[in-house]
């Protein structure tokens, strides 16, 4: 009996402990992007034409990239089971261009390498159908493939990338996760993505 009292909290009490438990999950969301964004390692993407049936719905912009293309030649070690959701972690490397594209990939963790960037993707499934347990090319999200524009202002951004005129600066965090920091179109930011 002693414990049901200790637990019962007052519903003014409850109410404020269960509202500052949400802010706090928010302010963790939140600051968990904007520390990306400060202090993550910079690169630059490339993106690529999308089908048009997906260009733009409400108000954002598909974007997709060469690195969401791994090729089966660039992944080293253990494969999963088929049946599984496994991330891949990638090794991006800067070109004489400056845009980032993948080196090497696996399914364990890389090493990390002066020059080099880990990016870890979405998790995926994998099913192991095909001799050698992995397809020839796997498709893969790095969770920054759409990009929220003010309303009315995706078509000029749509038509850039279908021209490949667009790029992205995206930041990475020592776990892998990639983060959108800034549009640029031809060769000008047009969009900062701000802290908060």
């Amino acid at each position: 009996m002693a414990a049901t009292r200790l637990f019962r909290l007052p519903p003014l009490v409850a109410a404020i402990v269960a509202a500052a438990l949400q802010t706090a999950v928010i302010g963790y969301m939140v600051e968990s992007r904007a520390s990306i964004l400060r202090s993550g390692a910079d690169i630059r993407l490339k993106t690529l034409p999308v089908d048009p049936r997906d260009l733009l719905r409400g108000d954002y912009v598909t974007l997709s990239y060469p690195i969401s293309t791994i090729p089966r030649s660039i992944i080293t070690g253990d494969v999963p089971q088929g049946g599984t959701r496994s991330r891949l972690a990638v090794r991006l490397k800067p070109g004489p261009d400056g845009l980032w594209t993948a080196a090497e990939a696996s399914f364990s963790t890389l090493a990390p390498q002066e020059g080099s960037v880990l990016v870890r993707t979405l998790p995926l499934d994998f099913y192991t159908s095909v001799a050698g347990g992995i397809p020839e090319t796997l498709f893969v999200r790095y969770g920054i493939e759409r990009y929220y524009v003010p309303e009315g202002e995706g078509r000029v951004l749509e038509d850039a990338r279908n021209q490949e005129e667009l790029v992205v600066e995206a930041r990475v965090s020592p776990d892998g996760t990639p983060q959108i920091a800034r549009l640029i179109l031809r060769g000008e930011p047009v969009y900062d993505e701000p802290l908060y």
